[in-house]
């Protein structure tokens, strides 16, 4: 579970860190002070949200030096690459997108695809190697379609709204409740938790609500998921999905690499728990079978 949302949490927890150091150290220093619970919540919502769409404004730049993505076009001398070129080209016709998406390959024997951007204009389609070379071209076509679906549906940008909104939360309740903490620690002598306690208590705080909402934020993966599918089996077929998923469940025991773009891939491994961004293969496939 830690391990399959170790860097995102991380990267929100970064975020909330910067906010942190800048709320409670920098302003104070300029002689600028928060006042009142309302100018707390708008700081955090400033910070909150425009971490998160950062995150998301950089999400292609990122994923290609990450993953050491190679883009392929229309031009690339390799046919294989081409014909992947075009089945994305093809598909994002069919899903009424504006534009075609990036398409790349990167090196990695775990079968998986994920897609990422800002906008339906400027998405990415990735696939591994070790995809590309042990399904089908009709499963190979399922999983882009299952990309497409996420491109289409604008998950990226809904997940970085509720991602915003939780980091905004997180860094008001940690801050308010410290308030609080300290308030009732101190008496006519002073005391309280002090500058450094408040930190820490702070940190401790934000740590623990990240967790929490983590857990949210996991089910709408689920649930995108779900329709990603469905997506897929609308631009192809559901026998189509139903085989790449299982194709994918064969080869369960290739090791996965976690990171912050584990959520947007076509698969996540077999445990499901409150924190997996992913529902078990077995639903998934159940869900699809009452479809045909």
């Amino acid at each position: 579970m830690f391990k399959r949302i170790g860097l995102f949490l991380l990267t929100n927890l970064l975020v909330i860190v910067t906010a942190g150091v800048i709320l409670n150290i920098l302003l104070p220093m300029m002689g600028i002070y928060v006042q009142g619970a309302w100018g707390l919540a708008v700081l955090c919502g400033v910070f909150g949200m425009t971490g998160a769409f950062i995150s998301l404004g950089i999400s292609r730049w990122m994923a290609k030096r990450a993953y050491g993505i190679q883009l392929v076009t229309d031009n690339s001398t390799d046919y294989n690459a081409r014909e992947i070129h075009a089945m994305v080209a093809r598909l994002a016709r069919q899903a009424n997108l504006p534009e075609t998406p990036e398409v790349g390959i990167y090196q990695s024997s775990e079968p998986n695809a994920f897609a990422t951007g800002p906008t339906k204009k400027r998405s990415l389609v990735a696939f591994s190697t070790g995809l590309l070379e042990s399904m089908s071209k009709q499963e190979i076509e399922a999983v882009a379609a299952h990309e497409i679906s996420h491109i289409s549906n604008g998950d990226m940008v809904t997940m970085t709204l509720l991602t915003g909104v939780v980091n905004a939360l997180v860094m008001f309740l940690a801050r308010i409740i410290a308030n609080g903490i300290s308030s009732f620690l101190s008496d006519e002598e002073g005391g309280g938790l002090g500058f450094l306690g408040y930190i820490l208590v702070v940190m401790l705080l934000e740590t623990v609500f990240m967790m929490l909402a983590s857990i949210p934020l996991a089910a709408f993966s689920r649930w995108r998921e779900y329709h990603a599918d469905s997506g897929s089996a609308k631009l192809t077929s559901p026998a189509a999905m139903i085989n790449a998923l299982k194709r994918l469940g064969s080869m369960a025991d290739i090791p996965e690499r976690k990171d912050s773009f584990a959520m947007a891939k076509i698969s996540s491994g077999k445990r499901v728990s409150l924190w997996s961004t992913h529902p078990s293969l077995e639903a998934r496939i159940e869900r699809l079978s009452a479809m045909r």
